[in-house]
């Protein structure tokens, strides 16, 4: 704002510009705080935790034996999709036992990526049974651990009963572009299903006999 009190075109451009709120969700070791580290332009903020001998009974380390820390909060990062609109991405804890942050963390959300890994598929169930029940909309992003059996989008979407059209796309969660993409193609579904129910919405009903 200049000192005349106009609002100059670098404060327009600020203030048309778009920012959306995104999860990122999955089971135990997935790849989450991976993934929005490798995409945020901003250093990650992270509240990750060492594993634990108390934690051993409760959190299945199987297939990811490697895994030393956990997210027990959440991870937040940011990225600019394009100009004027940017993305705030809040990674969600895996374990079970942390789940109540999800409904606070959920709100006002455009829509989640569910992280999946075919080692451990049943792991996302949680996730996609969710985000299905809070009609919030979701892709599910395979994250391709080397050594793990590959499986085609469709056996996926099969094995997870997921509705009609909710996408399901092949990812590397290590990768920058990799994870751009599959934010991308959240923001353009959640766009178009937010679209149809705001339709239907306004759609004037019909008159009764």
């Amino acid at each position: 704002m200049g000192l005349d009190g106009h609002v100059g075109p670098e404060a327009d451009t600020e203030l048309a510009a778009l920012a959306l709120k995104i999860l990122v969700a999955g089971g135990f070791g997935v790849g989450k705080t991976t993934m929005v580290g490798a995409v945020s332009e901003i250093r990650p903020l992270r509240t990750e935790e060492l594993l634990s001998e108390a934690g051993e009974t409760v959190d299945d380390t199987g297939g990811v034996d490697q895994k030393t820390t956990t997210t027990v909060a959440m991870d937040f990062g940011r990225i600019t999709i394009r100009a004027g609109l940017s993305l705030y991405l809040f990674g969600t804890p895996g374990q079970d036992r942390f789940w109540f942050l999800w409904d606070e963390l959920s709100q006002g959300a455009l829509g989640a990526v569910v992280l999946a890994d075919t080692r451990r598929l049943e792991d996302c169930f949680p996730a996609v049974d969710y985000f299905e029940h809070r009609r919030i909309p979701f892709v599910v992003a395979v994250n391709c651990f080397a050594g793990a059996r590959a499986y085609g989008a469709h056996d996926v979407s099969r094995a997870l009963d997921l509705d009609t059209g909710t996408p399901v796309v092949l990812c590397d969660a290590r990768d920058r572009d990799s994870g751009k993409e599959v934010l991308i193609r959240l923001v353009e579904y959640a766009g178009r299903v937010h679209t149809a129910r705001l339709l239907d919405a306004v759609e004037p009903q019909a008159d009764p006999a």
